[in-house]
């Protein structure tokens, strides 16, 4: 069952490193940060670097290169669509993030597989998916 509820594109009511974020993948571009202190990339964005609590932190574009960590199919109802894959993606600058692998079927996600990056859409509704096949 679905609640139907819509809450708006990614991109409203943000603030911050995180309306940054939103703001660069809108125009087309996947960045995340890198702590000025401790040299440690950090995702999801945010103010204060998780490892070392250092509060400069930059932004830089990733090689989008990664590997599968965790995958899921998800089967909608029967008439709600087609099978779709949510996964968890091990950046090779050290971060996790969550998404889908868009250019093979759910099914044929495996934990492992080398993945790219790509920012799919654009305006408050852009997102960071994932091809396979092109991680090495």
């Amino acid at each position: 069952m679905s609640i139907g509820v819509r809450v708006g594109s990614l991109s409203e009511a943000k603030v911050g490193p995180e309306k940054f974020y939103f703001d660069s993948l809108g125009s087309g571009r996947f960045l995340i940060q890198r702590c000025d202190t401790c040299g440690l990339a950090v995702f999801y964005p945010r103010s204060v670097c998780p490892h070392c609590g250092g509060e400069s932190l930059g932004w830089f574009e990733p090689t989008g290169k990664g590997t599968v960590y965790a995958t899921t199919t998800v089967h909608p109802a029967k008439d709600a669509g087609q099978s779709y894959n949510v996964c968890l993606v091990d950046l090779d600058e050290g971060v996790r993030l969550m998404s889908r692998v868009v250019d093979v079927p759910a099914a044929s996600v495996r934990i492992g597989m080398r993945v790219t990056a790509r920012v799919e859409g654009a305006g408050g509704d852009a997102k960071v998916v994932f091809e396979s096949g092109r991680g090495d």
